[in-house]
């Protein structure tokens, strides 16, 4: 076994490692980084709600085979129905316990904080809304579940909504305008009235925003369908700009209430990676990645195994 590797045994039972942050901050990169090179008995929960869902996995984002490079993914796309934050309490906690009884490292990744706090919470309350900023910050739970160690992947807030940007671009380019096209047809749309709009797939960021376009766009002119197309993708990067900004103060809010969550800072290397290729860079972007977020993560995660 190569060197810096570690590998989990009975003396690390009922701990395990939570890599939180916003969309897009890179979570799902280091979690495999960390479980391929550093951790390889390590198996991953999806902590995202809308990527428990089955289908649109290019709208949902959802991490690709060839991405997971050989690591086992749990609570991704395995459901149809409807999952409230109960529902993975309680799943996740059954999940947890086979992975733990196999002396292997559990990885709860994603970026819904309301499942992350259903599931780790030791006081949690379903018809309580402990990120409802009406509600003292002292309703938080600060007991735990578990031997948590917490990694919150950080970029400042302009660096980010440029990334977030350009990746809205890039995934419209990459198949999920088809992916949408075909669940329309497929599923029809939801009606103004109807309680599918606010269900599963249909929260997705993008499902609403295109459900709109393609209930217009075929007897437009073809200047009025780019107009379209433009106005739908300009609103998906908005709300998307949005769900980031809500994540990172629902993160700051657990941080607030006494959650031990260790921050790495990926803003450099983001930087980087969107940097013109014709643009002088001192150091590339994968190596910025390495040093200042997979290398402190690792030091911050080997330090809670041996503790």
């Amino acid at each position: 076994m190569a060197t810096g590797r570690t590998v989990v045994g009975p003396t690390n039972k009922n701990k395990i490692v939570v890599v939180m942050g916003a969309t897009g901050s890179g979570k799902s990169k280091l979690s495999i980084d960390l479980a391929t090179r550093y951790f390889p008995n390590s198996e991953i929960i999806n902590s995202d709600k809308i990527q428990i869902s089955k289908g649109l996995d290019i709208t949902t984002n959802k991490i690709s085979m060839s991405e997971r490079r050989g690591v086992f993914h749990h609570l991704l796309g395995e459901f149809s129905s409807e999952f409230s934050p109960s529902d993975f309490r309680w799943v996740a906690s059954d999940r947890i316990s086979d992975i733990i009884n196999r002396n292997k490292l559990p990885l709860i990744v994603g970026g819904s904080n309301s499942f992350i706090y259903a599931f780790l919470s030791n006081r949690f309350e379903p018809g309580l809304d402990v990120f409802n900023e009406s509600n003292p910050v002292q309703c938080i739970s600060k007991e735990l579940l578990y031997n948590c160690c917490f990694i919150w992947v950080d970029v400042l807030t302009p660096v980010l909504n440029q990334y977030l940007f350009k990746r809205v671009d890039e995934m419209m380019k990459s198949g999920m305008y088809e992916e949408l096209e075909e669940f329309f047809e497929k599923n029809g749309f939801s009606g103004a009235n109807s309680a599918s709009r606010h269900s599963g797939l249909r929260k997705a960021i993008g499902v609403p925003e295109m459900e709109r376009y393609f209930q217009k766009y075929k007897n437009c002119t073809v200047e009025e369908k780019c107009r379209l197309y433009e106005e739908a993708v300009r609103e998906i990067q908005e709300n998307t700009r949005q769900l980031a900004e809500k994540q990172i103060w629902k993160i700051q809010r657990l941080r607030e209430a006494g959650w031990d969550l260790q921050r790495v800072d990926a803003t450099e290397a983001f930087t980087a990676a969107m940097t013109p290729g014709n643009t002088k860079i001192p150091v590339p972007a994968t190596e910025i990645w390495e040093k200042q977020v997979v290398k402190p993560s690792v030091k911050i995660v080997k330090r809670f195994l041996f503790e």
